[in-house]
């Protein structure tokens, strides 16, 4: 995937630098003056949970394909659910939704929101590369493992250059699957503050990680 030749530079948000920084110094403000973060944390769990699982995973499922963090939900999932469905449990339910979502990413940019997903797309300077037979695999790869486009905007190159429907969700898949169990495992260990749970979660994430950067290097050649 190659930027668009010489695309305009854009200029830095300031605007939404200055939103940042004001949110930040307003939070740190909270916290000097003895703002229990925590108690809202866990206050925003127990609001979560209580809608349920179903709703989070349709959550899950729908909410990322329109610029929703994934982590978000990653990384909260196994705190959220893991009482009531296992630990196991909850990493093949959210497995599940985020193969949901894939399809719904690719059916979005293919079909139902191309034309939008298309002036999005090159609003960011990417160009939708061309796919054919021989090179839909080198494609599907380097968008998924090369760094850069959010997730759900990697999604919607892949829908839009009309990668095949199959090869395109067990590329995303297999690629997602470590970033998203290392996320759950993290996330349980840290809001539980159990040590061998977040050295688990980032054990996952850095092979991760390691494997990602010797594949990238040795297979996937940027498509023209």
């Amino acid at each position: 995937m190659q930027p668009e030749a010489t695309p305009p530079k854009k200029k830095l948000p300031l605007g939404k630098l200055a939103v940042l920084a004001a949110a930040a110094l307003g939070v740190a403000f909270l916290v000097l003056r003895g703002l229990d973060y925590k108690a809202l944390v866990e206050r925003a769990l127990e609001i979560v949970r209580g809608t349920g699982p179903v709703t989070f995973l349709a959550a899950t499922a729908v909410l990322p394909a329109f610029g929703a963090p994934l982590s978000a939900f990653t990384i909260t999932g196994g705190e959220l659910f893991a009482p009531v469905m296992t630990m196991p449990g909850v990493i093949a339910a959210m497995l599940l939704a985020i193969a949901v979502n894939l399809a719904f990413t690719y059916w979005l940019a293919r079909y139902a929101l191309r034309p939008l997903l298309t002036r999005i797309i090159k609003s960011y300077g990417y160009s939708i590369p061309s796919v054919t037979p021989q090179n839909a695999l080198s494609i599907a790869l380097a968008i998924r493992l090369t760094p850069g486009p959010p997730f759900f905007l990697q999604g919607y190159i892949l829908g839009l250059a009309e990668v095949p429907f199959r090869l395109y969700m067990v590329v995303s898949w297999l690629c997602i699957i470590p970033w998203a169990v290392g996320a759950m495992v993290l996330g349980k260990g840290v809001f539980n503050g159990n040590f061998k749970l977040v050295l688990y979660g980032v054990g996952v994430i850095t092979v991760a990680t390691v494997i990602v950067h010797m594949i990238r290097n040795r297979y996937v050649k940027r498509p023209g």
